[in-house]
């Protein structure tokens, strides 16, 4: 197995051994629920066969706009950012949207959020304006 690189996760062990880098525990059954629906995608970073960042991302289609890949989260333990793996991360799934044939890929960020933006801008990604977040909670 190879001890260091970037790899898709596949299974819901994989997502578990990631949880730390999540937001909270990677829950069992979203974890399954999110592996097996198509247009689903996270890919792992690992040193020494410890999950230290992810990306994941989620095809979005429109009628008159085709399919594009919606990045929706990025993150890598604080002791090994700066190292060029959120960048590694982001460009793999710019790979795998350009394969599956996506238009283009996208990403909310924050303006004042410089490390996120230096991630996304070096790994190919311009500014395209500004732009509001209006959410709904319904939890």
């Amino acid at each position: 197995m190879q001890k260091t690189g970037i790899r898709r996760a596949r299974t819901v062990d994989e997502l578990t051994a990631a949880g730390p880098l999540f937001d909270g525990p990677a829950l069992p059954e979203a974890s399954a629920r999110f592996l097996r629906t198509p247009g689903h995608h996270l890919f792992l970073a690992y040193e020494d066969d410890a999950p230290v960042g992810f990306v994941s991302g989620v095809e979005t289609i429109h009628p008159d706009k085709g399919v594009e890949m919606f990045l929706y989260e990025l993150s890598v333990a604080e002791a090994y950012r700066h190292r060029g793996i959120g960048r590694s991360l982001v460009e793999a799934l710019a790979a795998l949207a350009r394969e599956r044939g996506c238009y283009g890929m996208w990403v909310g960020v924050d303006t004042d959020n410089a490390p996120a933006l230096a991630t996304y801008r070096g790994a190919g990604g311009r500014d395209g304006g500004g732009c509001a977040v209006v959410e709904w909670s319904f939890v």
